[in-house]
């Protein structure tokens, strides 16, 4: 369904909408033509035109460069664009940038999304307010804190126990979004994704700093044991997810988006060692397996994290197109094929981090 306003389509603010998810979903919705789609973008170290180059002759897509905490420029774009939904991935999300510089993440994730809630609140009361304005609010599974081997995967009803910075900013901005709902009737839905991957992820994720180093020959860093857990959701499955939640959704409810593919940081590192030796052996014919190296485990490593999807396949109509193993190849294509894309942002952005072995098991750009 695609809601017609004056016999146009809908316009959808996208925020964070040159990050690794929020540009996927943009390049997405523009693909499909669903709708006319605002960028709204502060372009920090995660943000990059780059990503949107595809979209630059497209007149449905218009990018505005603005930080979500600035009231007056929030406030601006809801005026100028008269949104019918608003779709929130604008975030900090690294949890070891989160770690050395938690501030930051309070600011953007807290205080941002604050910002937000409120101005979209103030529209709605305003004579502009489109018919039927939703707010998708984009958050992740590190809410709910660390799984052992035993548990059940997080469902919506899971409780909340953030361990690091980051989560505990997300945790804090999905509070926010739900007092925002039942104090004031926001029409709101959030998402709870897990571990996000494929093309434009900024390059110190896990799977993209495999990638990269095994290609360059440098040391393939791996926490500890490697043991740690992850459920992982390719990029494109989450987007369409958010877009069901976004128009079948129940307002005030929350859905969890998982893939059903908990792996640990060994196999995901082994499966792609496994496709770059069959599809760019390295020079020599050695193994990339050689390069891979145990690293100092990151303070506070949660351990497991599991989505049970099951209410999202039953109300949203929604499940995950592709399969672990495609998806991965169909990713690690794109970054040997991009090259140029991502050497450039390692260029401009402190690449020294790559070598250095941390890492974030990507959970949503989120």
């Amino acid at each position: 369904m695609t809601r017609e306003t004056d016999g146009k389509k809908d316009c959808w603010i996208v925020t964070g909408g040159a990050g690794f998810i929020g540009s996927n979903f943009v390049r997405r919705i523009r693909t499909m033509d669903r709708a006319r789609v605002v960028t709204f973008d502060r372009l920090t170290y995660a943000g990059n035109l780059a990503n949107l180059d595809d979209l630059k002759n497209d007149p449905g897509h218009i990018f505005v460069r603005g930080d979500i905490r600035d009231r007056q420029a929030v406030a601006d774009l809801f005026s100028r664009y008269q949104p019918a939904g608003l779709f929130h991935f604008a975030a900090e999300s690294h949890v070891d940038r989160s770690i050395e510089n938690p501030e930051a993440f309070i600011e953007t994730n807290v205080t941002g999304t604050f910002v937000l809630l409120d101005e979209a609140l103030r529209y709605l009361k305003g004579p502009g307010a489109q018919r039927g304005f939703r707010f998708l609010h984009v958050s992740t599974d590190e809410v709910y804190g660390s799984l052992s081997p035993t548990d059940p995967p997080f469902t919506e009803r899971t409780p909340y126990a953030p361990n690091s910075p980051y989560a505990a900013s997300k945790a804090a901005s999905d509070h926010l979004a739900r007092a925002y709902v039942h104090t004031y009737g926001l029409p709101l839905v959030t998402t709870n994704c897990s571990n996000n991957y494929g093309p434009w992820q900024f390059p110190e994720k896990l799977i993209p700093t495999v990638i990269l180093a095994a290609l360059e020959g440098r040391a393939i860093p791996v926490y500890g044991e490697g043991l740690n857990i992850r459920d992982w959701i390719f990029v494109e499955d989450h987007c369409d997810g958010v877009v069901a939640a976004f128009e079948r959704g129940t307002l005030g409810e929350t859905y969890a988006l998982g893939a059903g593919n908990p792996r640990t940081n060994r196999e995901v590192i082994s499966a792609i060692v496994e496709i770059l030796d069959r599809i760019h052996p390295a020079p020599g014919g050695d193994s990339y397996r050689a390069l891979v190296t145990s690293v100092p485990d990151r303070p506070g490593h949660d351990l497991r994290y599991e989505i049970d999807a099951s209410r999202a396949r039953t109300e949203l109509s929604w499940k995950p197109a592709h399969t672990f193993s495609q998806a991965l190849e169909k990713t690690v294509r794109w970054y040997l094929g991009n090259r140029a894309w991502w050497t450039e942002l390692r260029t401009r952005y402190d690449g020294s981090r790559q070598g250095t072995g941390r890492q974030k098991e990507p959970g949503g750009e989120r």
